[in-house]
């Protein structure tokens, strides 16, 4: 069978009118708490990577909405993950962020309930235990997890669908030719955005914000500077059918490698890729509500959102190089400055939009066809909150 041509490829844009989800479902504490149940409390969650838990007895606490989970590598090696919360009187059992646990022993720091590693309880200091009462019922509550090539993700659903590796979104590119598991941090970013965490997935499924919000970035992959994402957005595409230059075909700007501010790449490079994948210089792979993963041909970069409430979300951005660019390349900068200043003009536009979302009159927005990638983030929404609520009809 012939190679599919992107002359088989038909216009993307959408050909009528669709309405936005409601105004009050990105600000509304109702709405928010729908999303929650919904959403985060059944989806796979990125928590950590496993290079972030390496040594026996660390932990890492991931608060998701209203629930803190505590994420641990025991002393077996097994990540393990609980809800960070003693079955006693329901107190908080580690207070850090992360850290490492003193003993082979989760204590709570109030009434020093005493747990194992595997979530057992083990020591209660009481001089005396009620008749019938018998540790063995009254384990830590567990949370599931699934580890995805170095990543570790989550799931407080009681009985989680698939995997993190079924998760991710089935026009995610294939990372194969990355060496995720062996890459290493070398720049951390965190930010609290003052908007609903749908408000930030909106602004990266278009790009018509693009010309006007990203001129760098529109300068780097020049198809962005026009108002598209890819080729086929444009409604006369046909007319540049044979043309491959990137501001019709997409990806970086000719002479361009990577994501920096020069368009360089550092000297270590990822050397498995294959040339499709160094030509369009950026690979993304989404796994929904939680996180993005874009695979350069020298780093690799992830993006993690946190709700923190109907107006707040945390952000969370890594650069994973390769341990010899860490150690011999001083250009780092050129890599991660460049991305925190994208990051930082999305927040900006992001906090506008949640803003103005307010307006009594506005009770919902409209799409133009560009944004057909944004139609298809609120279709996935809005199935997540008919899925939950015909579950919850279901056992009522």
């Amino acid at each position: 069978m012939p190679a599919k041509s992107h002359r088989d490829t038909p216009y993307n844009g959408l050909v009528t009118p669709e309405i936005t989800l409601p105004s009050t479902d990105y600000w509304t504490e109702a709405a928010y708490q729908r999303d929650l149940e919904a959403i985060w409390y059944r989806r796979w969650i990125l928590a950590c990577r496993e290079a972030d838990i390496v040594q026996p007895l660390s932990y890492r606490v991931v608060t998701i909405g209203t629930q803190q989970v505590l994420v641990l590598r025991d002393d077996r090696g097994e990540i393990r993950a609980f809800h960070n919360t003693c079955r006693h009187r329901g107190s908080q059992l580690c207070r850090e962020a992360e850290g490492r646990l003193k003993a082979r022993l989760i204590t709570c720091p109030y009434h020093a309930w005493s747990y194992s590693l595997r979530g057992e309880l083990v020591r209660v200091p009481s001089k005396s235990l009620p008749e019938g009462f018998d540790k063995a019922d009254y384990p830590l509550y567990p949370v599931a997890v699934s580890i995805w090539r170095g990543f570790v993700f989550i799931n407080l659903s009681d009985q989680p669908e698939g995997t993190a590796e079924s998760s991710f979104d089935h026009e995610s590119v294939d990372l194969t030719n990355w060496p995720l598991e062996r890459l290493v941090t070398g720049h951390t970013y965190t930010k609290v955005m003052e908007c609903n965490w749908k408000v930030f997935w909106e602004n990266f499924n278009e790009c018509l914000h693009c010309p006007g919000v990203h001129k760098h970035l529109s300068e780097l992959v020049p198809i962005y500077g026009r108002g598209l994402m890819a080729r086929h957005d444009d409604p006369d595409w046909m007319l540049h059918a044979d043309n491959d230059e990137p501001q019709y075909a997409g990806g970086l700007r000719t002479g361009a490698e990577s994501w920096s501010s020069d368009g360089r790449a550092l000297a270590h490079r990822f050397p498995n890729l294959t040339e499709a994948e160094r030509r369009v210089g950026q690979n993304y792979a989404m796994n929904l509500p939680a996180m993005f993963i874009v695979g350069h041909v020298d780093y690799v970069r992830t993006v993690r959102l946190l709700p923190l409430g109907p107006e707040r979300t945390e952000l969370t951005a890594e650069w994973l190089f390769l341990p010899e660019a860490l150690a011999d390349d001083p250009d780092l900068d050129n890599v991660v400055s460049f991305g925190k200043v994208v990051l930082e003009e999305d927040a900006a536009v992001c906090e506008l939009n949640q803003r103005g979302l307010h307006a009594r009159p506005h009770q919902a927005g409209v799409l133009m066809p560009e944004e057909y990638d944004l139609h298809r983030f609120h279709e996935w929404v809005r199935e997540c909150h008919r899925r939950h609520e015909a579950a919850t009809s279901g056992r009522s």
